[in-house]
């Protein structure tokens, strides 16, 4: 990042906040001032029906850019909670377009974290809508496997996964029961663990291949 870009980041960030698990960081409908760039910690972004039905539309990691829809659209149509204590880098929302006018090599940069998220989703919606159960959970755990991993998060086979099953289960259209028997099978199996907040791969090749896992090709992600 060359000398004016880092000048005018730091006019865009305007501090950093430290929060605690559970912590609403958006609401759904809501009309936020501020933009995140998640340091540390882990969360959700989630959308609930009126009868209290969750779907969780997927995992906070660290790196992650969170409220471009709000500071685009006016308005989150979704919500996003802390899972963990997190670390975040706050951005003043207002200053949004014009980091895209003098900056574009930074809006571009953000453009190409829309993108990818929107890919992503691509994914998400082909594995809920067209997988079984145990080829969701194997894509779902092999891409969270392969992400942390490439961000420097894992440590040998072992990845954190501070994430409850329910979680899982409603972020792949799952029932719990459902959820919980399917990954007892794969641990037998030996294809992976998951207990105590940590996910382990023995064979992370098998796992990709059992979820139907495309190879993406795509370049290290810029952090805003």
């Amino acid at each position: 990042m060359d000398s004016e870009t880092l000048e005018y980041m730091q006019r865009f960030k305007v501090g950093e906040l430290v929060v605690e698990p559970g912590t609403p960081l958006m609401s759904e409908g809501s009309n936020a001032p501020q933009l995140y760039t998640a340091l540390s910690g882990m969360g959700l972004r989630y959308k609930l029906l009126e009868d209290g039905r969750r779907q969780v539309i997927s995992f906070v990691f660290p790196g992650d850019f969170l409220g471009l829809q709000s500071g685009v659209m006016r308005e989150m149509t979704h919500s996003v909670e802390a899972t963990t204590n997190m670390r975040l880098c706050v951005f003043d929302r207002s200053e949004l377009f014009n980091m895209f006018r003098h900056m574009p090599g930074r809006g571009f940069d953000l453009t190409w974290l829309a993108a990818t998220q929107e890919r992503f989703l691509g994914e998400a919606m082909t594995s809920i809508g067209q997988k079984s159960a145990t080829e969701r959970i194997a894509w779902a755990m092999s891409r969270v496997f392969r992400h942390l991993q490439a961000m420097g998060e894992g440590k040998g086979k072992s990845v954190p996964m501070p994430y409850r099953q329910q979680d899982l289960a409603d972020a792949l259209g799952l029932s719990l029961v459902h959820t919980n028997k399917t990954l007892a099978r794969m641990r037998e199996k030996q294809l992976m663990s998951w207990s105590d907040g940590l996910l382990t791969v023995s064979d992370i090749e098998a796992l990709e291949e059992l979820g139907l896992v495309e190879d993406d090709g795509v370049a290290s992600r810029p952090l805003m």
